[in-house]
């Protein structure tokens, strides 16, 4: 198909590549998440990235488009397989359309590995960005979320990283929530400034030199349990323990639902208590639904690439478009160029170079 409305490049309208073959459901979620998504935002665009008779029920749609891809990237395929085998994937083609201008942002639910492979491969690291890093929400009890970075991308982080993902996690809550000076805590296993690893405490001292020259507002350390108090607006650590603390959010929803469920089928009594605590537990579970949280951003790239939870329903889909829309509606990629422009003495600190609060080389 080729609308004539859609041919020609318009700097105005938001185009999201879709990989909708990518994840456990391929298709049968994507699809429908994509069509709902364009009732919800009139002016978005979508190019629907797969094979074409995978993908005929939003073929008429004047604001769709489907772009052909040959191959898809399954969930156990190896990095080398994604990168030099399927070089026509769906996950591939739809960051290609990043990299060649033709969207502002992808969206895949495919092997989080790959996509990360293929973004970097693709879109290549901005500069004063080492690693990139993968950024999401996490409820709180404030009502609100936590911005958490980073959550696998990187298992083993040095305090110069650590700093670059503080620049990152402020460029994309700024973006997403109009907060310009977002707070920034350093996960620690206490707050005291002289806990904690030596490249932790390393880090926290990069995070005030960092707050000093006002490119980032660092709250100081804070532990496990200020994720979920909503302590900070953004808490970094390195991508193991970001990893855990998310499966820590998904595996507790999962055990609120399991246990609503099964109580009701049990004793008499049992039914009972769980009926007078049913109302307690349903705004639990609707507070920590990761579902409501889908949509994480690949940050530090040169373009905007955002990750759905493989498992993902229509409806948490649907919130990855959403979260990705915005960020390409609020130009996530210009805010961080700006920070990381602005931070830039201290991101490119070179090897040796003096500790920034008390003026020792450091080796």
């Amino acid at each position: 198909m080729n609308h004539s409305n859609f041919a020609t490049p318009d700097s105005a309208r938001i185009t999201l590549a879709v990989d909708c073959m990518g994840g456990d459901h391929g298709p049968s979620v994507t699809l429908p998440a994509c069509r709902a998504f364009l009732k919800r935002h009139a002016q978005a665009y979508l190019l629907l990235v797969g094979m074409p008779a995978n993908l005929a029920a939003l073929s008429s749609h004047p604001r769709a488009r489907i772009v052909p891809a040959s191959q898809v990237v399954s969930m156990d395929d190896s990095i080398e397989t994604a990168l030099r085998k399927k070089k026509d994937s769906s996950m591939r083609v739809a960051i290609q359309q990043v990299k060649d201008g033709a969207a502002q942002v992808a969206v895949s639910a495919g092997n989080t590995g790959a996509l990360m492979a293929i973004a970097r491969y693709l879109l290549k690291a901005l500069d004063g960005i080492d690693r990139p890093a993968i950024a999401t929400q996490m409820p709180n009890t404030k009502g609100d979320a936590t911005t958490v970075l980073d959550l696998g991308a990187n298992v083993d982080c040095d305090a110069e990283e650590l700093l670059q993902f503080a620049v990152l996690g402020s460029a994309l809550v700024s973006a997403l929530t109009g907060n310009e000076s977002p707070s920034v805590g350093l996960l620690n296993i206490g707050e005291e400034a002289i806990k904690g690893s030596e490249t932790i405490k390393k880090a926290g001292r990069l995070l005030r030199a960092a707050a000093q020259s006002q490119d980032l507002n660092f709250y100081g350390n804070v532990e496990g349990n200020d994720i979920f108090k909503g302590t900070t607006d953004i808490v970094v650590c390195d991508g193991f323990v970001g990893n855990v603390a998310l499966k820590a959010v998904e595996g507790l929803a999962s055990m609120i639902g399991r246990f609503m469920r099964t109580e009701f089928s049990r004793s008499i009594f049992a039914k009972f208590a769980a009926i007078i605590a049913y109302p307690v537990l349903s705004a639990v579970k609707r507070r920590f639904d990761h579902n409501r949280y889908n949509g994480a951003a690949l940050l530090g790239l040169r373009g905007l690439v955002f990750k759905s939870h493989g498992s993902a329903n229509e409806r948490a889909f649907g919130y990855a478009l959403d979260r990705a829309y915005d960020a390409a509606r609020n130009n996530l990629l210009d805010r961080v160029r700006v920070r990381l422009a602005h931070a830039a003495p201290l991101l490119a600190r070179p090897a040796n170079a003096a500790d920034p609060e008390t003026g020792a080389p450091a080796f």
